[in-house]
């Protein structure tokens, strides 16, 4: 037994590297959109489910159960290195046929069914499949509780194992090769298993309903008693109702959790190794039970009314008591001092809020199995775990989809809450005597009791997330809303300034230091190409990019892509006149769509792509900052073209700082840096790469600027009045970063190496320090600028000699 659970506990660790390494390849594919994200959540776990379901009909009971474990893990290791092989094949079909409307989802459901269900049904076969080892009744559900124990813990640790280092540290392929070494070795181990049982053991006496007599030399029948479908059913709903509360909860908490802990690719592994934990724990726990438990079906019934409290306290927990224990300059300084002080205080504290809930919800599934004893064991098992993965993948797309975006995380959790309890009651009606009326009385107030105490999410979360120490400059809500993949919210501070904010982040403000920014990353580029005529817009924040660029008279057509609805909708209402009121613009196009998956289905060029600030260490934006994904919009570019990037000095350090620009110089490498900060301080630059290398030219701006009083008193507005105040905030060139640069890491899409530098700098603020050691290569363009002699003279004075 002991060796089987360390089998399941390998299995179950690849399994997980598996789910990273396949969610971030397929997402390349199809997109990053909530869309993208729910077919692609169908496609792994219905395939679960489905292999969960199948293998009963499938595999012949007489076949060794580890034979076909071995099987199993074999042809998941073969679908390991085919899947990463062919996904560039179905790229360029997917490419080739990709459209958008229901015909679009149901393509990107295709391709995300032909990558992922034929490895997930096979993941899903496995726990059945062993359950034809255990033929003694009394044994047999808490023997594979401890079995789907081992499985859990071990996709916790291969969570932590892909998240924080395998992927870090090396890439998807070698992420991938070690999750494949892994089922090569479990597939041996089972097969030798297979090989060396006793002869009580032969697949003959694992057969439907036999067993060994004591001799074990013949197989017997046993007498087991069958338990009918009335009977059933409430195992059934509980199975599903557990599934869905539990992948629900995890939806709408790791959406609050990284909100406090900041949204990076670490926060991400950190909430669902907890989360996994907490299940396995509970899961050993619910198999202890189940073997002494006289009556598993009502100690089922209770750990699912205890759940309904669980999921309360921790919906109250994350929102008074997690934030009360968030790290400030002036409170626990020390814990984000280095990162690996900070992942274990974020653990500490996602368990404390967490794992109440998981422990009953780990708990519940050999309870389950228990409750379903009957002649037909190993058919419970398949019913029963495919139940389970059907309710939790429901439950996973109707809080992204419906849940959070239509009725918001306070009543989702609340409706979480009652379905947990309906879970019990089901289960324990089954009981042979009924509760008194005053015991159900009782239950009834207190379950109401844990739904009002389920609290809405505070706005200032939303607004600055883990800047707790600035929750308190917040004077009132313009707006708040959660959307499918992100809360926005618009606030107006004490000192009377708006500002945009995007889960946990101000994105956009009034402010002169923000408003600079953002207009220069529309303004220079349609200032520096000679005709633009159409753009692209990377994320829309509060419009204002996109209204720089839209008040320039040449401009024809303006293509934004967003991935969440409800950003455009805020900037609209609250940032009007900032943004030259771009959304009520004919000319302007809206695309709800990730940025990449949009410029890899379309043909259309532009002569301008630029992106509003999108930070490289969120879970996912690093892409946007990938070699790959620049060579893409170049490719988009007409002769002449012009790409302008984010790149953030604040919440970083050096190596992602020139992890960025070395690679937007490597596809871009006529690269010049522009700075909007007044103090020359440091806080962002402008990144701006030309597909041809031509004179920038001070009189021509000149003229661009003077030719309209839109423009020119946009620019005014953030002290950019003339062509010398413009181009004086250069900052340097690629060419001559060089030396600098030499050592930067290039952030490819199959290693995001930004993703994981960045994720560890989110708390490092070293932008005085990278700024300086930039300005020590800035040097005079003369090949590049035609300027006149004040101009050339002021900025020959900021270079360095």
């Amino acid at each position: 037994m002991n060796l089987l659970s360390f089998l399941f506990f390998a299995s179950g660790c690849a399994a997980l590297i598996y789910e990273t390494v396949w969610f971030h390849l397929v997402q390349l594919v199809v997109g990053a959109s909530s869309i993208s994200v729910a077919v692609l959540l169908c496609s792994f776990m219905g395939g679960m489910a489905l292999g969960s379901a199948l293998l009963p009909r499938l595999v012949p009971a007489s076949i060794h159960p580890l034979r076909v474990v071995a099987a199993l893990e074999a042809g998941i290791a073969a679908l390991g290195i085919i899947v990463p092989l062919a996904l560039p094949y179905v790229q360029q079909a997917y490419v080739a046929m990709v459209g958008y409307g229901y015909a679009g989802v149901l393509l990107r459901a295709t391709a995300c069914a032909v990558v992922l269900t034929p490895p997930t049904m096979l993941m899903g076969a496995t726990l059945p499949a062993i359950a034809r080892w255990f033929d003694r009744r009394n044994e047999a559900a808490s023997s594979v509780g401890f079995l789907y124990t081992a499985n859990i813990a071990g996709g916790a640790v291969g969570t932590v194992l892909a998240g924080f280092y395998l992927l870090r540290v090396y890439d998807t392929v070698v992420a991938g090769a070690v999750a494949v070494a892994i089922n090569i070795a479990v597939a041996i181990a089972a097969w030798w298993l297979a090989v060396n049982r006793d002869e009580a053991d032969k697949p003959s006496t694992f057969a439907l309903g036999a067993s060994v007599d004591k001799k074990g030399l013949s197989p017997q029948v046993v007498d087991s008693p069958s338990l009918d479908t009335p009977r059933l059913a409430p195992i059934y709903v509980v199975a599903a109702m557990s599934g869905f509360t539990a992948l629900g909860a995890e939806v709408v908490w790791t959406r609050q959790l990284s909100l406090l802990f900041g949204a990076s690719v670490y926060t991400f592994s950190l909430i669902l190794a907890v989360f996994l934990a907490g299940l396995g724990a509970g899961s050993l726990a619910g198999s202890s039970l189940a073997r002494r438990s006289k009556n598993p079906a009502a100690t089922l019934g209770r750990a699912q009314l205890l759940l309904a409290f669980a999921i309360a306290f921790g919906a109250w927990m994350i929102v008074y008591g997690l934030p009360l224990w968030q790290p400030t300059k002036s409170f626990l300084p020390w814990v984000r001092s280095s990162p690996p002080l900070t992942f274990a205080f974020d653990a500490v504290r996602c368990a404390i809020a967490l794992m109440p809930a998981t422990l009953l919800w780990g708990a519940s599934f050999p309870l389950m199995l228990a409750a379903a004893r009957g002649a037909d064991f190993r058919r419970q098992v398949s019913r029963i775990t495919a139940i389970n993965t059907a309710g939790a993948l429901i439950g996973t797309l109707a809080l992204t989809l419906i849940g959070i975006p239509m009725l918001g995380s306070q009543r989702s959790q609340q409706a979480l809450v009652l379905l947990a309890a309906l879970a019990g009651l089901a289960i324990l009606s089954r009981a042979p005597r009924p509760r008194p009326a005053a015991n159900v009385a009782v239950f009834a107030a207190a379950v109401a009791i844990a739904i009002l105490a389920v609290p809405p999410v505070p706005g200032r979360m939303i607004a600055y997330g883990r800047s707790v120490d600035s929750w308190s400059s917040i004077k009132r809500f313009l707006y708040l809303a959660e959307g499918a993949t992100a809360s926005v919210a618009v606030t107006e501070g004490i000192g009377g300034m708006r500002q945009f904010h995007i889960a946990g982040k101000v994105e956009a403000s009034d402010m002169d230091v923000d408003m600079r920014l953002e207009r220069m990353l529309g303004h220079i580029p349609a200032l520096v190409h000679p005709h633009p005529r159409s753009v692209l817009i990377v994320g829309v924040g509060a419009g204002v990019t996109a209204g720089a660029l839209a008040i320039h008279p040449e401009v024809e057509r303006i293509v934004i892509c967003e991935i969440e609805p409800v950003v455009p909708t805020s900037a609209r209402q609250f940032f009007g006149v900032e943004n030259h009121h771009v959304f009520d613009d004919p000319r302007v196009q809206l695309v709800f769509d990730d940025a990449r998956h949009f410029l890899q289905t379309t043909d259309e060029r532009f002569d301008i792509i630029t992106s509003d600030p999108i930070h490289p260490w969120v879970r996912g934006a690093a892409t946007l900052y990938s070699l790959e994904y620049l060579q893409l919009a170049r490719a988009h570019l007409n002769p002449g073209g012009v790409v302008t990037q984010w790149i953030p000095l604040y919440e970083t350090d050096v190596p992602s700082a020139k992890s960025e620009i070395a690679t937007f110089a490597q596809v871009f490498p006529d690269t010049t840096l522009w700075n909007p900060d007044l103090l020359e301080e440091g806080y962002d630059l402008v990144a701006l790469g030309r597909v041809e290398a031509a004179p920038i030219s001070e009189a021509a701006i000149a003229l661009r600027i003077n030719a309209s009083a839109a423009v020119r008193e946009s620019l005014s507005e953030v002290t950019l009045k003339t062509a010398a105040a413009v181009l004086s905030t250069y900052a340097g060139r690629g060419r001559d970063l060089a030396p600098w640069l030499a050592d930067a890491q290039i952030n490819r899409e199959r290693h995001l190496r930004l993703q994981y530098l960045a994720g560890l700098a989110a708390n490092t603020d070293q932008r005085f320090e990278i700024f300086q050691q930039i300005l020590q290569y800035r040097r005079y363009p003369a090949d590049l600028f035609e300027a006149s002699a004040e101009l050339e003279s002021q900025i020959r004075l900021w270079s360095a000699p």
